[in-house]
């Protein structure tokens, strides 16, 4: 690695989201953490972002740099630092797009802006004028690192121009592609080659997504497990094919954990712990029970989920096996949002056993940060996932974690079997299909465990909080991906 910190490169991150000026999921984590840490790394970066309402009505310094005409409309690009760096920010402020209330995505009615195609195009359009140094600013990249579909038509817009930086598209999440009408397509004025399968074309649709996928020099994913799964039909979203084709220049990274996921040292915690010292973990769980409503209690073990309350995260999973679990005995605690269906399910559980179940109905980061600190374990059934935050948080707090063994669960928690716990290499449970049953022995084998508190379980966690899954160590290994991508760059489309 000595010789990527020697080579300094200039590197326009673009995101529709970063911690802390706007956030919707782990997308924001991503782009908050990586470009900062990037630049730790003497890389010449910024972040372009579009200039949404939440973040111009947030305090700092902000200015004017630029005026773009571009081909859906004119645009400044203002410049501030993200809070707590010294990285620059480049925002697209188009009123027009993005100065609305709420969600960066959907209105209050929780359906998507009918006009998300023209607002996240004119944003590509924005960054590949900055990319092309044709904003006037004087600083043209040598590399343009896009994230997920709302970036997806800048690598495409790109491949155009001969003198071109490399391009780097990351999946964080196959399942949302930026699919449009054919009608959006002509609406955008894009070039006509654009529509074809081999291009935008997607089944009858336009697709943003595609043009990340077909157009950049390279595609990553946020985990090498997930990397592979996409190439197969039951995680493809009917991509597989399309990414089967580009396998050579398909890879994965796992993201890493923000510094402020640290017991040590977290200002939300009743007490702060660490590896050397656990035992004020027994101090935030006996907050917890409080805080939520439930009955304080050392010996049962108290189980935790965090996250959106969909199919996806295995929701329905748990809701079948709740009455099982509390059985045990155990208690549950919930802190999350989504399909109405599971809100109500949960409440009514938590009426219904109210002494065992919590549910904390929307998302309070503090409060996340709390669950994370009194749990005994953590429950990550999901039925696929690009990465995974949580399990890693967990694994930092001596929570040792439940996951599905796939995509970025398979890669960072390892399964407490009785040769890994004889080695001393456990640092969760594991299992291994997408059922209510699996789930509920794998449960009930985590519980098992904790019982076991002078035996196999401070090990557990402990090994756990050692792992390191810092944003440095990724940072570093996508400065290896870089400079791949910058020797393999493509030469600009015929198109």
């Amino acid at each position: 690695m000595p010789e990527n910190k020697k080579n300094s490169h200039k590197i326009l991150f673009a995101s529709s989201e970063a911690y802390p000026l706007i956030k919707t999921g782990g997308l924001g984590d991503v782009s908050g953490s990586l470009p900062a840490a990037l630049k730790g790394l003497q890389q010449d970066v910024r972040l372009v972002l579009p200039a949404y309402r939440e973040i111009l009505e947030q305090k700092g310094k902000v200015k004017t740099i630029a005026q773009i005409s571009l081909p859906l409309g004119r645009a400044r690009v203002l410049e501030r630092l993200l809070p707590g760096t010294r990285l620059k920010v480049w925002l697209v402020d188009c009123p027009s797009c993005f100065d609305r209330p709420g969600n960066p995505y959907q209105g209050s009615n929780g359906l998507p802006w009918p006009d998300n195609a023209e607002r996240f195009a004119l944003f590509c359009q924005a960054i590949s004028y900055l990319a092309l140094n044709q904003a006037g600013l004087d600083w043209q990249p040598d590399l343009v690192h896009c994230n997920d579909w709302q970036t997806g038509l800048a690598p495409a817009l790109l491949s155009l121009h001969k003198t071109r930086p490399a391009t780097l598209f990351t999946i964080h999440n196959l399942a949302y592609q930026g699919l449009f009408p054919e009608t959006t397509f002509f609406a955008l004025d894009l070039p006509w080659s654009f529509w074809s399968p081999h291009a935008l074309e997607f089944y009858g649709k336009l697709s943003f997504m595609k043009g990340g996928l077909v157009f950049a020099d390279r595609i990553n994913t946020v985990s090498p497990t997930y990397a592979e799964e996409i190439q197969t039909p039951e995680f493809g979203c009917g991509l597989d094919g399309l990414l089967r084709h580009r396998r050579n220049k398909l890879s994965g990274i796992l993201n890493g954990v923000d510094k402020n996921w640290n017991p040590a040292r977290d200002p939300a915690l009743a007490k702060n712990y660490s590896l050397r010292d656990i035992n004020g973990k027994q101090d935030n769980k006996k907050a917890l029970q409080q805080e939520l409503g439930l009955p304080n209690s050392g010996k049962v073990a108290l189980l935790a989920f965090i996250g959106r309350l969909v199919e996806q995260k295995g929701i329905d999973l748990l809701l079948e096996i709740l009455p099982e679990i509390v059985k045990l005995p155990a208690q549950v605690a919930f802190l999350g949002s989504g399909e109405k269906h599971y809100e109500q399910g949960l409440q009514q559980l938590a009426q219904r056993y109210p002494e065992q179940i919590a549910v904390q109905v929307g998302f309070d980061e503090a409060l996340a940060h709390r669950i994370e600190a009194g749990a005994d374990i953590f429950l990550m059934p999901s039925r696929f996932e690009p990465c995974g935050l949580n399990q890693m948080y967990s694994l930092h707090y001596g929570t040792p974690p439940i996951v599905h063994r796939v995509g970025g669960l398979a890669d960072t928690v390892v399964d407490s079997t009785p040769a890994t716990l004889q080695n001393g290499t456990a640092t969760g449970v594991v299992f291994d299909r997408a059922d209510s049953s699996v789930l509920l022995e794998a449960v009930k084998r985590a519980t098992l465990l904790y019982g076991q508190q002078n035996g196999y379980w401070k090990p557990l966690q402990q090994q756990g909080m050692r792992q390191d899954f810092s944003w440095k160590r990724s940072a570093e290994r996508y400065l290896e991906l870089y400079e791949q991508t910058l020797s393999e760059k493509a030469p600009p489309s015929p198109t």
